[in-house]
Parts: structure tokens; C-alpha cells; sequence
């Protein structure tokens, strides 16, 4: 772990910004290792603003249910590096190994000769050369951030390219509208190649078809071409090809129906004949750590008042407030307790947006440092959320707001408590409690 540690940070060294979107850098280096991204297995390419994660899980659980090998590549991770890149094997992937990824990382630098690269950049090609180099049927390829000009966007011609709903979100890169950010996630769709489009707001949907048509990219959509939906505790999907009734997902949260639904919309399109048995076990076995998580064992699960629920999430902007409040509210209508939220966020981040659905929700807004040296002051995130109309009080730590929270219910009973607002705070929450994802 020391020995990745400090090659991960040589590698920051390289070029003094971590986000700078080209893909000049990267293709020169895919040059030097003798074209592995030409080498893979056949590659599902996911963007979007939220859901991207989610649906990625879906993908693996399903594909993996009917017995196939699947490499897995997503960001950012929530505690260890390796989460990035998750390896194809029979009866299920694993994370790369550390030394492993830490040899092919060493190969990839001496490649670079030193230019300037992000360390995104010589990071994802150092994955693409693991997949290249291990056999698999196929690999779910998540975009890091945008689409048009990321690192991942390398691939000539995927089996089918996934756009998630679109949202504000990384601005500074990106653009301050729905319709600039959907055009950099629509830089992925390729010639020919079949697009399977999530629910998204009209302004995103217009630019996707719009760049579809301009290079014959066949549409899949939501609610036009296929429908996912709730009914009576259960997930019905249909298509052209027919209806399938199917068991919720385990992934908590009506928004996850739609993600399931894009992810079976997906191997569909592609044609990969999964039986409803593989779709069933994917649905209730997929597993996609700190997303509504419900926390029911660890050091900070003893540490929370006695009988309260612990949840954790690292949706972080104002698409991803409104589904956590959503699914809170779901929560509070079945089983009533009062909502208390733990929330640390980058100053890079939406606050004000992500804050304003839980307005009249959460009874308490504990604030908290991110471990990043972009958290926002926990103070001025207090200030902020009270702008609202939420209550709040800065906190320490996740423990101090536990603690907090457990003298303020100490005679009104159990609460609901979410650790929220960033995946650096999720992560580092899963660490602490001693759960980190496997």
C-alpha cells in the first residue's frame, strides 16, 4: 500500500493540474504501449452526472448472474486506489491487486518519458493495459468527468455508449448549463454505435439527439423506447422486445428504478440474451458502497444513538440532493424518525443546491471538515444550509455530530441519521467505521 502510495503521488507530479481535459496526452502515451485500448473486450462506455455509478453496478451484477467475466472500471474511489479497477474472474471480479497495479503503473510511467500528464490520464491508461492484458467478455468503461475530452474517451467504437441524467455539476470544466454540460456527455456516442439515454431533462435530451443524429448514432430512450418503472414493490420494464415484472432493486431510492432500468435497457440494446433469472439476481445482489448505505455494523454504527439508523451517501450536487431527499422522505413515510444530517462538501460544490430538497426534512444539519484539502470550513457550510431555512451547528467530526445528535434525541427516542455530501466524507466515513467497500 506505502509503495502505490508514493508512486500515485510522483505521478501528481507530472502535470501541476489535476484536471485539465485533452486527450492528446493520453493518446500519445496509448501510442507508446502499443495501443491497448485497440486490444480489450468489447466496452460499454457510461456517462453522465449521477446515476453513472449506480447503473455501472447494475450492468456487473446482471452480467456477472449470467456467467460472464466483466472488468470494471470507475472514479473517483472511496477508500483505497484499487476500487478504480476491478478485474474480470470467473464467479465474480476482484480489485487489481496492489502490487499489481503498482508494477503496471512503474511500466507506464518509464513509458511517458516524463511529459506532462495527468495523473487521471496515466492512470486510466495503466488500467486499460490490465484489461488489455487479462481476458474478459466484457468492460463497463465509466467517464471520470464530462465525456467529449476525457481520458476514457479513447475508445474508437464501443458496444454502446450509456448517457445517465445529465446535471449541473463541475462547472468550472464543463459549462454552467444543462445544455453545455449534456454536450460533453454526448461527446462519448460514436458513429453507428447505439446510445441507451436515461431519463433527462428536455435541455439535455434535445442536445443528445442533436449530436446523435449528427453522427448516426442509433437513440435507446427512456420513457420513448423503454420504460422502467415502480408497481406495487416490484420493477416493471418494457420494451420492443416485451415486458419483463421484475423484483426492486436493491440499491435504495426510486431513482435507482431508472438506473436498473438504463442498465437493463443496455444489455438489451446489445444484445447479450440475458435471461430474466440473470436480471433478477443482479437486481438484488448488486452492491454500489455509500449510496443510501445503511451502515448496520461498525465502529461509528456503536458510536450512533442506540436504536438509530446510519446512513451514508456521496451524492454531492443539486441532482443528487433531490434523490437522497426523495428516498428520505420515502423512508420518514414508512417508518417516521426524526432526520438528522452530518454533511461535509468541497468549496467546488453546489451547497445551496444540494441543501434546499431537505428543507423541511431534515430536522438538523450537523456540518463537518472533508478530508480534502477542498473541504469547505464547516462553519461557513453551516452558514450556508441555515440560508435555506435548515437548522444547523458546525460540528468537529462525524463523531462529534454523533455524539451531538445523541444528547439532543436523548429523550424524544431513535433518529434517522445521514453522513452526506461528499464521496471524500463517504469514504473516509466507511474507513472509520471499519466497512470499506470489498
Amino acid at each position: 500500500m506505502e509503495r502505490l502510495h508514493a508512486i500515485l503521488e510522483r505521478l501528481l507530479r507530472l502535470h501541476p493540474r489535476e484536471i485539465d481535459l485533452s486527450l492528446g496526452r493520453i493518446d500519445a502515451l496509448l501510442a507508446d504501449l502499443g495501443r491497448p485500448e485497440r486490444q480489450l473486450p468489447p466496452v460499454i462506455h457510461v456517462a453522465g452526472t449521477n446515476g453513472k455509478g449506480s447503473t455501472t453496478a447494475f450492468l456487473r451484477a446482471m452480467l456477472e448472474a449470467s456467467g460472464r467475466n466483466v472488468h470494471v472500471y470507475t472514479s473517483p474511489h472511496l477508500v483505497s486506489f484499487r476500487e478504480r479497477m476491478r478485474i474480470g474472474r470467473a464467479k465474480g471480479g476482484r480489485f487489481v491487486d496492489d502490487d499489481a497495479l503498482a508494477d503496471v503503473l512503474i511500466e507506464v510511467e518509464r513509458k511517458n518519458h516524463d511529459r506532462p500528464i495527468t495523473q487521471f490520464e496515466i492512470t486510466t491508461a495503466a488500467a486499460l493495459l490490465l484489461f488489455a492484458r487479462n481476458p474478459a467478455d466484457v468492460l463497463l468503461l465509466e467517464v471520470g468527468l464530462g465525456g467529449r475530452l476525457d481520458a476514457t474517451n479513447v475508445i474508437g467504437s464501443p458496444l454502446a455508449t450509456v448517457i445517465t441524467p445529465v446535471s449541473v455539476d463541475h462547472e468550472k470544466f464543463l459549462g454552467h448549463t444543462i445544455a453545455t454540460i449534456a454536450a460533453e456527455k454526448a461527446g462519448i456516442l460514436k458513429p453507428g454505435r447505439p446510445a441507451i439515454v436515461a431519463p433527462q431533462v428536455r435541455e439535455a435530451l434535445s442536445v443528445i439527439e442533436r449530436r446523435a443524429a449528427e453522427i448516426k448514432a442509433p437513440l435507446f430512450v427512456a420513457n420513448q423506447d423503454w420504460v422502467a418503472t415502480p408497481e406495487r414493490g416490484r420493477l416493471v420494464y418494457q420494451d420492443e422486445d416485451g415486458l419483463l415484472d421484475l423484483p426492486s432493486p436493491r440499491l435504495v431510492g426510486r431513482h435507482q428504478y431508472a438506473n436498473a432500468g438504463t442498465a437493463i435497457a443496455t444489455l438489451r440494446r446489445c444484445g447479450f440474451g440475458l435471461k430474466s433469472e440473470a436480471i433478477e439476481a443482479g437486481l438484488v445482489n448488486v452492491e454500489w458502497p455509500a449510496r443510501l448505505q445503511r451502515l448496520t455494523n461498525g465502529t461509528l454504527v456503536g458510536r450512533a444513538p442506540a436504536n438509530s439508523e446510519l446512513w451514508v451517501d456521496g451524492g454531492h450536487n443539486p441532482g443528487a440532493g433531490v434523490v437522497v431527499a426523495e428516498a428520505m422522505a420515502d423512508l420518514e413515510d414508512r417508518a417516521p424518525r426524526p432526520l438528522y444530517l452530518i454533511a461535509g462538501m468541497l468549496d467546488t460544490k453546489d451547497p445551496v443546491g444540494f441543501f434546499k430538497p431537505f428543507t423541511g426534512l431534515a430536522r438538523r444539519v450537523y456540518t463537518v471538515p472533508v478530508p480534502s484539502p477542498a473541504g469547505r470550513d464547516p462553519v461557513e457550510l453551516a452558514a450556508i444550509a441555515g440560508e435555506v431555512g435548515l437548522s444547523t451547528e458546525p460540528s468537529d467530526s462525524v463523531t462529534d455530530a454523533l455524539d451531538r445528535i445523541g444528547r439532543e434525541i436523548a429523550e424524544t427516542g431513535p433518529a434517522r441519521i445521514l453522513i452526506c455530501g461528499s464521496l471524500y466524507l463517504a469514504g473516509a466515513t466507511l474507513a472509520d467505521n471499519g466497512t470499506p467497500p470489498l
